[in-house]
């Protein structure tokens, strides 16, 4: 018996890599929740239809409906041996017509006559017709309380949604390739047959994650090997590149040994192109994982992969194929030139930032060549602060001259270089003089001494001398 059939779980707990799913379906067999109708979707050789079995033996075994079926009763060793007469399996890609449905239909009619229920296994659902859809959906919706539909397919996408909204809807992840390496050595265990694990891991990975592909390959190898599983007669049975050429490969690419690349590619060239260059992403990814190979070259070699991949449509020539993606990848690991680096930073980068001292300079400068006399005032007279946030602050103590040439020029002058050297969204703050009190005392003039004023009833003597002597007479001082 091939491995397939003979390791085919027969227990909930047997099914590998659907924790959740597992779980769910156990719940609702314990809380007496079982629904009508499944929909199991999934990647193949991921355990949609054995799962379907489980589950239905589960459903009739006569402990149940039980999560652990006895395995001893009539129903259960009657569902393990897949001759039940009350679990009816059906081929969708192959009985697909509106005729064949109409022949289940007319089944549901008759009550189960060995079991509990009849359960109604429609394998790969999306392969029927749509007029075989639309004569199952009033029996999917509303059937007799004994029947129960367990549909599976890989793609449901293709299943009207008339049919996914009268179905419960169970998706099979992929099965990880741990758990089915660790699958894969307890069968060898169990078979007495020696292995290496790279040999198991490559068959695993051919695999795709589909349990059932893996133990169909597994099978193949034993009877290759005569027993005696290896890494290079794995090789040989898959027609694939060694992984450890692979390791050679960019092992040679990171040295930039283009002689070597160029005997590796004449000696891999009769090998699928296509499957190198899957083998080599995988070992970027791993790289990538690792941290073995900067990101930024793991970068530039996907780039290069992916342009490879672009000119195998063009051209059959593998091992030119192989030479060009090597050179370039060989080429990418080189660091760049620093003239390079500094060419490209300038482009990408001002070197010359201009700083706010700077520009105010500039305005200055600007200013004195419209006009010298308002320049001179400008730059006498205002102070620059700071500038951010497209604020500009400056001082301002200008003279009542420099201040009144402000007021009639700075509109028409001064705050158009402003908008050319600062921006045009530039606001301006001014903050008044502030000057020392001892320089606004030194600037004070001095108040003229007042003469002292004669006295009321000299006015009289005085005019008189005025008259007499002319008034070109000094008087010092009159005596009583």
């Amino acid at each position: 018996m091939v491995l397939a059939l003979k390791y085919r779980p027969k227990r909930f707990e047997d099914v590998i890599g659907q924790e959740a799913l597992i779980q769910t379906l156990q719940n609702s067999i314990k809380n007496n929740r079982i629904a009508h109708a499944y929909l199991f979707s999934g990647l193949r050789g991921t355990g949609k239809t054995t799962t379907a079995r489980i589950l239905s033996k589960a459903l009739q075994c006569e402990k149940g409906p039980t999560v652990e079926p006895c395995e001893k009763c009539e129903n259960c060793i009657a569902s393990n041996e897949n001759r039940h007469i009350d679990i009816i399996e059906m081929d969708a890609a192959s009985n697909r017509k509106i005729e064949d449905i109409r022949e289940l239909i007319e089944h549901t009619k008759y009550t189960p006559s060995l079991g509990r229920y009849k359960i109604f296994i429609i394998d790969e659902v999306h392969m029927l017709t749509n007029e075989a859809f639309n004569a199952l959906l009033k029996t999917l919706e509303e059937p007799p309380e004994y029947v129960k539909f367990i549909l599976a397919t890989t793609d449901p996408l293709k299943l009207p949604p008339t049919i996914l909204s009268r179905v419960q809807h169970f998706r099979f992840n992929k099965v990880p390739d741990r758990l089915i390496e660790n699958h894969l050595r307890e069968i060898l265990v169990k078979e007495s047959v020696t292995f290496e694990d790279e040999a198991i891991r490559l068959i695993v990975k051919s695999g795709n994650g589909s349990i059932r592909d893996s133990l169909t390959l597994l099978d193949q190898a034993i009877a290759y090997s005569n027993y005696n599983i290896t890494l290079n007669k794995i090789v040989e049975m898959l027609g694939v590149i060694n992984p450890e050429i692979v390791g050679d490969i960019f092992e040679n690419i990171l040295e930039q040994n283009k002689k070597n690349l160029k005997e590796i590619a004449n000696k891999i060239k009769e090998y699928d192109i296509d499957l190198i260059i899957d083998e080599m992403i995988l070992f970027l990814k791993n790289a990538l994982t690792n941290g073995t190979i900067p990101l930024i070259t793991i970068q530039r070699f996907f780039k290069i992969i992916a342009d490879s991949k672009e000119l195998i449509k063009y051209n059959t020539d593998n091992e030119f194929v192989l030479n060009l993606m090597f050179f370039r990848m060989s080429e990418a690991v080189k660091p760049l030139k620093i003239d390079d680096v500094i060419k490209s930073l300038e482009k990408s980068v001002d070197v010359n930032i201009e700083t706010p001292q700077d520009k105010f300079k500039k305005l200055i400068q600007e200013i004195i060549k419209m006009d010298s006399e308002l320049g001179s005032c400008f730059e006498k007279s205002v102070k620059l602060i700071s500038f951010s946030e497209n604020t500009l602050t400056w001082e301002s103590c200008p003279d009542t001259e420099c201040l009144n040439m402000f007021k009639r020029f700075f509109s028409s002058v001064i705050r158009p270089i402003i908008n050319k050297i600062f921006g045009v969204n530039t606001k301006i703050e001014v903050v008044k003089c502030q000057k020392p009190q001892q320089e606004k005392k030194l600037e004070e003039k001095p108040k003229p001494t007042p003469i002292a004023q004669p006295p009321k009833e000299d006015e009289k003597v005085i005019k008189k001398v005025l008259e007499v002597f002319g008034s070109d007479v000094k008087i010092t001082k009159i005596k009583e």
